[in-house]
C-alpha cells in the first residue's frame, strides 16, 4: 500500500506538524475508510467523514505545491495518490 521507507523517514523526523506528515495521516485514513465503505455502502456519516478528509487534504496538497513544488511532487510520487498528467 505505501512505501516503508516512507513511513520510516515520517516517524524518524517526528515532525508531525508538517504538512508531510499530515498528507500521509490522511492518506492512512482515506484508505481505512475507503475499505470500511466497500463493505458498508450506506454507512452515509463515514461518506461524510471520507469527504471532509479528501477536502483537508487537498487543500495541504494545494498549499504545498504553491509553496514547494518539489517537495510536493516528491510526495504524491511517494504516496502513489495523483495520478501523473499526460499530454
Amino acid at each position: 500500500m505505501v512505501k516503508n521507507s516512507f513511513i520510516s523517514v515520517i516517524s524518524q523526523e517526528e515532525n508531525r506538524g508538517s504538512v508531510e506528515f499530515q498528507v500521509f495521516s490522511f492518506t492512512n485514513k482515506i484508505r481505512r475508510l475507503t475499505s470500511h465503505l466497500e463493505l458498508h455502502r450506506k454507512d452515509y456519516l463515514s461518506q461524510r467523514g471520507l469527504r471532509k478528509i479528501l477536502g483537508k487534504r487537498q487543500r495541504l496538497l494545494a498549499y504545498l505545491s504553491k509553496k514547494n513544488r518539489v517537495r510536493y511532487k516528491e510526495l504524491i510520487g511517494q504516496l502513489n495518490i495523483r495520478e501523473p498528467k499526460t499530454r
